[in-house]
């Protein structure tokens, strides 16, 4: 994909939770712009579920969340949201009526119970990235 983006991703212990963090710089050189954290679901999401709730901090920046399905089976293929951040901890609630398909080929919803992974995602423009996630749920 030729992206020059670098970030990593460590846990943290903030008080006696575990914290993910994800910090790098994105760039959109070279095709790239993106730098991510992605988990795959042990089980299907609940089809009463009415979005992803997080508690997260971050520097200021508007970040993503990325859901995949079974249905997207190319690479550029997702589902996206975006969120802000302060920096002080706050809860998000995203419904998934605002996750809007990327990369083409995509129905314009989804069915929840298709959703296979969830990322936080920097993504889009050049850019300094630091995202705390302490917790990710559905609500």
């Amino acid at each position: 994909m030729g992206g020059v983006s670098e970030g990593s991703t460590t846990f943290e212990t903030v008080g006696e939770k575990p914290v993910l963090r994800l910090t790098g710089r994105v760039s959109t050189a070279n095709r790239g712009g993106f730098i991510q954290a992605r988990t795959k679901l042990d089980a299907p999401l609940p089809d009463t579920a009415q979005g992803i709730i997080l508690n997260v901090r971050g520097n200021d920046q508007p970040y993503y969340l990325h859901l995949r399905t079974k249905w997207t089976v190319l690479p550029w293929q997702l589902y996206q949201a975006e969120f802000d951040t302060s920096q002080a901890w706050r809860e998000v609630r995203i419904p998934f009526e605002a996750f809007a398909p990327y990369g083409g080929l995509l129905r314009q919803s989804f069915k929840i119970s298709d959703v296979r992974s969830i990322a936080v995602v920097a993504f889009g423009r050049d850019h300094n990235a630091d995202l705390s996630v302490r917790a990710i749920g559905v609500y």
